[in-house]
């Protein structure tokens, strides 16, 4: 039985080679550099850092680039922003805004964004694509930060767009947006992107991980890209993160070289209790396909701030490779979590658990 890749994400928590070292001897396979943020060039110390590390610890790894691709992100904020519950959030185009005083607007709505206002503060605009502005209609969902906050337009009248904070939280830069049910045709790589592709195989990158895969041209283009830059060697992973992921699935295997089950914006997109199953659709697709597969998001997320898993987190360890899934993968859990060498130790030995079991 082939080995299972266990996988974590490079972040400040664990960007040490001592600590990525550790990692790497309690089993850690591979590891994901997220580029929602960053550019790949600015990420050299930590690429020099990951290949000494491994190499200490014995092992070639893999090493995934996560691209931006048409995702939808909000833009840098001054500072963390406090959206509370039952608040009504006003957006407003940014030429009608003129808080009356004492009256201030908490949020208003330009071109490019929203902006949010307090007492005693300053603007603070939280930028989005027009795209994304165009499609708010009344009843619409707005999902932020892979759904931890959650808005419902409430009324629509002119340039003034009222939002009620059904589930509220602090805010920071850079975090996802989702409109459920809406679908809006972004392009597959950004110039960012493009860049980074040039530059990967300089870094030591095996992979390139595809956010928000609709079809099989999403791939077919981006292989086209991994051509142009003379680094056609790197696989793709064509992350599931909507249902047009979903329904194209068996139409966009045979172009990518793993599919990964991507659960947080893939959760997003439905019923919270229908994801099980989709996930098990997918495994199972994949599977019958001979299609390597892998599951990320939340699956030790309770060690963001404590040492040990839930049981439930074990599980869905267990249930994961049971399901035939050829690589593992934690994000947030190593990035910025409190304890990132302990993740890897209870992943890597829930992994091989499970597949003593399985075997």
């Amino acid at each position: 039985m082939s080995k299972i890749e266990i996988y974590g994400t490079i972040g400040p928590a664990c960007a040490e080679q001592k600590i990525l070292e550790e990692m790497f001897c309690l089993g850690m396979t591979g590891i994901r550099l997220n580029l929602s943020h960053v550019e790949l060039e600015e990420c050299r110390e930590w690429t020099k850092m990951i290949q000494a590390a491994s190499n200490a610890a014995g092992i070639q790894p893999k090493l995934l680039i996560d691209l931006q691709g048409p995702e939808l992100r909000i833009g840098n904020l001054k500072r963390p922003l406090e959206l509370a519950e039952g608040k009504t959030v006003i957006l407003k185009s940014k030429e009608a805004f003129s808080p009356m005083e004492g009256q201030p607007l908490e949020a208003s709505r330009g071109k490019t964004g929203f902006f949010y206002h307090s007492e005693n503060s300053d603007a603070e605009e939280i930028s989005l694509p027009e795209v994304v502005i165009a499609s708010l209609q009344t009843g619409q969902e707005i999902l932020l930060d892979d759904g931890k906050i959650h808005l419902v337009v409430i009324k629509v009248t002119g340039n003034d767009v009222g939002c009620q904070v059904i589930r509220g939280g602090v805010l920071q830069s850079r975090k996802s947006v989702a409109l459920p049910g809406v679908a809006i045709n972004l392009p597959v790589l950004t110039d960012s992107d493009r860049r980074n592709i040039r530059r990967a195989k300089d870094h030591g990158v095996t992979g390139v991980m595809l956010p928000f895969v609709r079809s099989a041209e999403d791939i077919k283009e981006l292989r086209q890209e991994l051509y142009r830059a003379d680094a056609e060697s790197l696989e793709i992973f064509a992350k599931i993160e909507n249902m047009d992921g979903v329904e194209h699935l068996e139409e966009l295997l045979p172009f990518a070289d793993q599919i990964v089950i991507a659960r947080g914006d893939l959760g997003n997109s439905m019923p919270l209790w229908k994801l099980p199953t989709i996930q098990a659709r997918i495994a199972k697709t994949c599977q019958k396909a001979g299609k390597p597969f892998m599951v990320v998001t939340q699956m030790l997320a309770s060690m963001e701030k404590h040492p040990v898993p839930t049981r439930a987190e074990m599980s869905d360890i267990f249930l994961a490779v049971l399901e035939g899934a050829a690589s593992v993968m934690v994000t947030g859990e190593t990035a910025v979590g409190k304890y990132p060498q302990e993740v890897i130790r209870y992943l890597s030995n829930g992994v091989k658990a499970a597949n003593d079991e399985k075997i």
